[in-house]
């Protein structure tokens, strides 16, 4: 019986980085590593390269770059309550996340009614004089 419990106790990252939601498909994990997008211990690592409890993990995905320490391991996808237990959030990196959404809210967005798909004859003519008047 021991053997099974050592067998369990190791996760392949991609299966872990699926498993803690972190990437929506283990073959979108598997493409981040390999990218470098995701850093073991400080060295770029490997799909298969096993983790363990303890480790350090810095990630960089769609909805933000983390760096984490590895709380628990799991190959099952489950809840997100269930797959929050797997890590802990280093202080940096949640205040980092937040100042970077902080940013993305103040930065000003331009949303014309008439700017979703193909532009109008009219709108077109007030793009086209707008930018005449900005070359002088």
């Amino acid at each position: 019986m021991p053997a099974h419990d050592e067998a369990s106790a190791k996760v392949r990252l991609d299966k872990w980085l699926w498993a803690a939601r972190f990437f929506k498909t283990r073959s979108m994990a598997t493409e981040a590593i390999d990218a470098g997008h995701v850093h073991l211990n400080g060295d770029r690592a490997k799909p298969a390269r096993t983790v363990k409890a303890g480790d350090r993990l810095r990630v960089l995905a769609a909805h933000g770059e983390f760096e984490l320490v590895v709380l628990a391991l799991s190959d099952r996808r489950g809840p997100a309550e269930v797959a929050r237990t797997l890590y802990e959030e280093t202080p940096d990196s949640e205040a980092r996340r937040a100042q970077q959404a902080l940013d993305r809210e103040l930065v000003p967005t331009f949303e014309h009614p008439l700017s979703k798909g193909r532009p109008t004859k009219k709108w077109r003519r007030q793009l086209h004089d707008f930018s005449r008047k900005q070359q002088g």
